[in-house]
């Protein structure tokens, strides 16, 4: 396996009802040296907080637990787990699905390209990514998705909406949580186009996503709606601004 060279590195994992998937990815994450672990559970109810907890006395110093006892939500989940980041001393703050559609064994290319750029992306849309067990038509919707935010909001990136990503940890202490409206998956377009506009530079590294093994997925309508709003918003609250 690649070793984690260099760099420190934290990821931040939230997660909800992964009970059975989170020791493994812990098992894989803990084989590189270099990296340590937050992992932000939203009181789920299947225990996974425990789970996480009897993790983290297995390797001590390197795994943290946060138990969210408020609003629920994906993007509520990684503004808390950011604050608490980006107080740690390392060079780079990551972020990962817990569900095993992220294949800890890419995330040393993932680190490397932090240094030669502030954001760097696991993109499923570059040469090299792909795309494993999705039916054609989520393939489609995923492609129709990116294409759209990138012709509303003119974000550079192929894979907008990868939740697979590195950070510079001094990039990610410069974006204005407080400010940030969305909760769903549309928060990994938001953080994007916030760190676009500040001048951050992002590269995308191809990775292979898998869809999950265990479990539930968590897309909804509801998530897919604000998915669709998002980009609108985020255009006219800049165009706001401006004037």
């Amino acid at each position: 396996m690649t070793q984690v060279t260099g760099a420190t590195a934290l990821v931040i994992v939230p997660t909800f009802n992964e009970r059975d998937n989170l020791p493994v990815l812990v098992d894989a994450l803990m084989q590189h040296p270099n990296v340590s672990l937050l992992v932000v559970d939203d009181a789920s109810p299947d225990g996974t907080g425990d789970v996480a907890d009897a993790l983290a006395r297995q390797h001590p110093g390197r795994i943290e637990v946060m138990h969210r006892t408020g609003r629920r939500g994906l993007g509520r989940s990684y503004i808390d787990g950011i604050r608490r980041a980006i107080e740690r001393p390392v060079d780079v703050i990551c972020q990962m699905d817990a569900d095993l559609s992220h294949d800890p064994r890419q995330l040393p290319a993932l680190i490397a390209g932090t240094a030669h750029a502030d954001v760097v992306l696991g993109s499923r849309y570059v040469p090299g990514g792909g795309i494993v067990n999705w039916p054609k038509r989520r393939r489609l919707l995923s492609r129709f998705a990116n294409l759209y935010i990138r012709l509303v909001t003119r974000l550079r990136a192929r894979d907008c909406t990868s939740g697979y990503r590195c950070w510079r940890r001094a990039t990610l202490a410069s974006l204005p949580l407080d400010d940030f409206a969305s909760d769903g998956y549309s928060f990994l377009v938001e953080m994007l186009y916030v760190a676009q506009g500040l001048g951050a530079r992002i590269t995308e590294v191809p990775i292979t996503f898998v869809e999950r093994r265990q479990g539930e997925s968590k897309l909804s309508s509801g998530v897919l709606l604000e998915s669709a709003l998002t980009p609108w918003r985020l255009v006219a609250t800049k165009a706001k601004r401006g004037s």
